[in-house]
């Protein structure tokens, strides 16, 4: 390749670059015209699962380890948001914390960050030498386990609230500036929902560089060869159980950070959003998108968030059109034709939906 042809890739590069990011800054203002503001939220919630798979990806894209009760994070993330931003433990320990607590959110979030990535390590520590069906039951259950004890911790001390959620929790705001009203940029008015789409947005370019930089990294490759040959690694000299216990607290990390964003967007938390399903829909994420694949997992973000969405929109109007009535439940037909799609997906693009062009190759030479 001649200097001229490289410049002209560069210069390629860098205008799909630009384009990208003109697209990305316009996209709340076409969504919310053209569809309104539930489609943005969806957007807005796109955002938050593309930061789950990123960080699920970690776990069982780049280290093999299969993690099924990853939305636990997500959780502590979130209910460690809520209780250090909200009148909640005012309310439960008047004596102590009158008024409740209303931390800033430059400590709660890196706090929420460190904590869950703890808890990563308290589940990586006794499953280190698992693999398999048995890692993703013990992870299961880990996960179930921080629902359960979410839900039943308001007695004989409310510190959760148990399943009645807690509610009032501050939005993102920066010292004066909050994010639960609009803001006025240059003499222009900037809706909450899209504020909240630039912030997002932000976290998760941050979030896509440090996975970006993790894979390329003496720590990435050594995830990736304890996905292929743990044995083989280990006799090379690779310390399996540091890197399967940073991998786990990484993976962690990320996904207190999204916990952390929903606690702050939704202003309120109850275990109800951190089911089983939670788990396994970024878990498809990750698959159907391409496991240790970055902008695969990414596609598989942005679609499985839009997807259901779409399908419970157009479920009742396919039905009056088709039978003059509405014969199945929206709701249910919105997941059977969701489930439908992800067999088909699966059977077809056994790698996902864009793999990478190792694990293409690797496939082709399987079928060989």
């Amino acid at each position: 390749m001649n200097w001229q042809t490289f410049k002209q890739d560069r210069r390629s590069l860098w205008l799909g670059y630009g384009l990208l990011a003109v697209a990305l800054a316009v996209l709340p203002f076409a969504v919310g015209a053209g569809l309104g503001n539930a489609w943005l939220r969806t957007l807005n919630f796109a955002l938050l699962y593309i930061m789950l798979a990123l960080g699920l990806n970690i776990v069982v894209g780049f280290a093999g380890l299969l993690d099924m009760g990853y939305i636990a994070f997500y959780a502590v993330g979130a209910y460690l948001y809520a209780l250090l931003a909200s009148p909640h433990l005012g309310n439960a320990f008047p004596a102590l914390f009158p008024g409740g607590l209303h931390w800033p959110v430059w400590a709660i979030i890196p706090l929420g960050a460190g904590v869950a990535g703890l808890f990563g390590l308290l589940l990586g520590a006794p499953t280190l030498r698992l693999r398999g069906d048995y890692l993703a039951i013990v992870t299961l259950g880990f996960g179930e386990i921080i629902r359960i004890f979410m839900n039943n911790l308001s007695a004989p001390i409310n510190i959760t609230n148990g399943p009645q959620g807690i509610s009032s929790i501050d939005p993102f705001h920066l010292g004066d500036l909050t994010l639960a009203k609009p803001i006025a940029v240059a003499g222009l008015e900037l809706p909450s929902l899209h504020a909240y789409y630039y912030l997002f947005l932000g976290l998760a370019l941050v979030i896509i560089f440090i996975t970006v930089r993790l894979e390329d990294s003496r720590i990435g490759r050594a995830w990736v060869a304890i996905r292929e040959d743990e044995v083989a690694a280990k006799a090379c000299g690779i310390n399996t159980r540091n890197i399967k216990l940073l991998a786990f607290a990484m993976g962690a990390t990320f996904g207190g950070v999204a916990g952390g964003l929903f606690a702050s967007f939704q202003g309120f938390v109850s275990p109800e959003s951190f089911g089983l399903m939670e788990s396994v829909m970024v878990l498809c994420m990750v698959v159907l998108g391409g496991m240790g694949h970055i902008p695969g997992v990414i596609f598989g973000g942005v679609l499985l968030t839009i997807l259901p969405e779409l399908f419970r929109h157009a479920a009742a109007p396919m039905q009056q059109a088709l039978f003059g009535h509405v014969v199945v439940d929206p709701e249910s037909l919105r997941m059977l034709l969701f489930g439908l799609a992800l067999i088909v997906v699966m059977l077809y693009r056994p790698a996902g939906l864009w793999p990478s062009a190792t694990r293409r190759r690797e496939l082709k030479g399987g079928a060989q």
